[in-house]
């Protein structure tokens, strides 16, 4: 039922965040270095470079972070004032097995999560937690390949089993890997599957062959579904979904050649990871796939099963841009979360060339919930921006405010469309490092942080004018603050 024309009773308003991108302290209290370690920073034109070792004279700026493990408690208040009654927010694996392969969990890690959790329940704040939100202790980089090997499912199950036990009772909405279909491409490679053993240099020059990302992908398809069951089984309470990075595309023309591309771009791009998560199987159209990009799936018994077994409850995903497809060699082309696409004229973009589409995302929720019918979350979507500060403290950031309007009003009209859509969580409420760049001159936040792309910076916070709208946003539950 909605709430005066806005959205249904109960809706979850929030915001999203990751680890590695917030936290720092990358070093403290027993944590082990993670992948994101081992990336400096760039920028929008100068890809960011990854070490084997951390050295000292190179800037990497997820170590700091925005130092929301000290001051996180400031940062839930925050939330909270704004209106939130959901926080997705990753628990960073190293931080609890150092090295990914440990005997024993560490309990200073754990205890971190518990501070939080209790955080987040004391201002009526329901954490939604991403379990591997790109990252992974370095360690199993070095010794497995990430992704690559068989026995990482294990260890993923390990940490996951943990996490659940000691959690039961503050956490029940549980998302196995964040934008795991971008492991099949090599930009998502660098975060989400992390096979880059040995690799030094620009991320942008790491490679690796489909054979590598599919069979990475079907381990994480096997792992995830190994512990959905689980927890099913172990904790009735708890409700597991996917998280997919969901770039919708149009075809460039209404050429059947244009309309072909655009179906086999989105099956691969969008639907390959979702179908093995929510329907349990492998899509009919995989095969061929595989066949013509020379994937020959390693499986083992009882791998279709597991898989048939584990298919979670809700669906997730981020919306950020949408990208035309097109066969006739004259498409401009733009940029995007993790991937380039063909630019469409119709649209505006973002100062990183992001194109808004907001209608897209309207048409992006009719189409997942017509394909699967479950309730779905968007748990990623924001524009990052450059933000000024003015003399007086104010970051008056309109722009912002637009597009979360914007993005809203959409949402509300596929909630009257049919679309059984559940919460909305806005990426990074608060500034923090860029995944894709390392800049945090890529502001998303509606509260500012004052950390710069050379690392300094009082770690003040402070609330920008887009704060304000949310709120309005949220206490009207999407009825008002819309104009």
């Amino acid at each position: 039922m909605a709430d005066q024309q806005g959205f249904p009773q109960g809706f979850y308003w929030g915001g999203a965040t990751a680890a590695n991108q917030l936290e720092g302290a990358w070093d403290e209290d027993g944590r082990g270095p993670s992948v994101d370690d081992h990336f400096t920073g760039g920028t929008k034109d100068t890809p960011r470079t990854i070490t084997v070792d951390i050295r000292p004279d190179l800037l990497y700026p997820n170590h700091d972070g925005i130092d929301f493990y000290h001051r996180y408690e400031r940062d839930i208040e925050l939330f909270a004032e704004m209106g939130f009654n959901m926080y997705r927010m990753s628990i960073s694996w190293s931080r609890i097995f150092p090295n990914g392969d440990d005997e024993q969990p560490n309990e200073a890690g754990l205890a971190f999560y518990d501070r939080v959790f209790d955080c987040c329940r004391a201002h009526g704040i329901e954490p939604m937690v991403t379990l591997s939100h790109y990252e992974m202790p370095y360690h199993l980089v070095e010794k497995y390949n990430g992704w690559e090997s068989r026995e990482l499912i294990g260890l993923f199950e390990r940490y996951c089993r943990t996490v659940f036990e000691r959690y039961a009772g503050k956490v029940r909405y549980w998302l196995t890997f964040n934008e795991i279909n971008l492991g099949a491409s090599d930009a998502g490679n660098l975060f989400e599957t992390s096979m880059i053993r040995g690799f030094e240099g620009p991320a942008s020059e790491s490679h690796t062959t489909p054979q590598q990302r599919y069979q990475a992908l079907h381990h994480q398809f096997v792992a995830s579904a190994r512990v959905v069951r689980y927890a099913h089984e172990h904790y009735p309470e708890f409700r597991l979904g996917n998280m997919d990075c969901f770039v919708l595309t149009y075809p460039e023309t209404c050429d059947p050649a244009d309309q072909l591309a655009n179906q086999a771009e989105m099956r691969q791009r969008n639907w390959y990871c979702s179908d093995v998560q929510v329907r349990g199987a492998y899509p009919a159209y995989a095969r061929r796939y595989w066949r013509e990009h020379g994937i020959e799936l390693h499986m083992e018994p009882g791998d279709l099963d597991d898989i048939a077994a584990g298919t979670i409850d809700f669906y997730t995903f981020s919306y950020y841009m949408s990208n035309v497809v097109g066969t006739h060699g004259s498409l401009a082309k733009t940029d995007g979360n993790m991937v380039t696409g063909g630019k469409n004229p119709y649209l505006k973009s973002t100062d990183w060339g992001w194109q808004i589409d907001p209608d897209g995302l309207r048409f992006s929720l009719n189409q997942i919930y017509d394909r699967y019918q479950i309730p779905l979350f968007v748990v990623e979507n924001g524009m990052g921006a450059l933000d000024e500060v003015t003399p007086d403290g104010h970051v008056h950031d309109s722009y912002r405010t637009d597009y979360l309007k914007a993005h809203v009003r959409a949402m509300r009209e596929a909630v009257d469309d049919g679309v059984d859509l559940r919460g909305y969580t806005w990426w990074g409420p608060i500034d923090l490092v860029s995944a894709g760049t390392g800049e945090m001159r890529k502001r998303y936040g509606f509260i500012y942080v004052d950390k710069h792309d050379d690392g300094s910076g009082t770690y003040e916070r402070l609330r920008k004018d887009s704060f304000f709208a949310y709120q309005k946003i949220i206490r009207s539950n999407g009825a008002e603050g819309l104009d």
